[in-house]
């Protein structure tokens, strides 16, 4: 039986808001695409399982990231983005923002933070989610998602604002001041 037109235009709806999660945790907007279409796909196959009390984009949202988390096992890699993609992805939107510098910076930290902490940081702050619902989305407790949030926030004030080095494990080496 296929989905109700009216749940069908609440997907069409919350299509944004998923892309704009998906590129944040992927950096690559033909591998967000993707990410969307199977998070749609799924809530389409399965929209009777959907309970009409929860919200529809924490769903959509739990679902994708669901489906980025099966990408990740199946590949058994993360892909880390070269500072030459994100200069490249930069430079086509210069005249949007007055620094560029710091968005590559920005890109280049945040694509080095941990996956957790990463989709934790992007849930709380672009979608704008309280706690309480990006840990219904990651499916683990309140807690663990204020201390991810946490711990990538130090973790990007730190690569910014040059007081950590990246060693080779891509995590920061917090440098001693004396």
């Amino acid at each position: 039986m296929p989905a109700p037109p009216a749940f069908r235009q609440q997907l069409l709806a919350a299509i944004p808001r998923l892309r704009r999660y998906t590129r944040s945790l992927v950096f690559d907007a033909a591998t967000a695409d993707d990410l969307v279409q199977s998070a749609l796909e799924r809530a389409l196959n399965h929209w009777n399982q959907f309970d009409p009390r929860r919200d529809l984009v924490l769903w959509l949202l739990a679902i994708a990231h669901n489906a980025w988390l099966d990408a990740l096992r199946r590949d058994r890699h993360l892909d880390v983005v070269s500072p030459e993609r994100v200069a490249e992805v930069m430079d086509r939107q210069r005249g949007h923002e007055p620094d560029v510098g710091l968005q590559i910076d920005l890109a280049d930290a945040l694509a080095r933070l941990v996956p957790d902490q990463r989709s934790a940081l992007m849930l709380v702050l672009v979608e704008q989610l309280s706690y309480a619902e990006a840990a219904e989305v990651l499916q683990v407790p309140e807690g663990t998602v204020m201390s991810r949030v946490s711990r990538a926030r130090v973790v990007l004030r730190a690569w910014l604002d040059g007081s950590a080095r990246a060693g080779g494990s891509g995590r920061p080496e917090l440098r001693r001041v004396v």
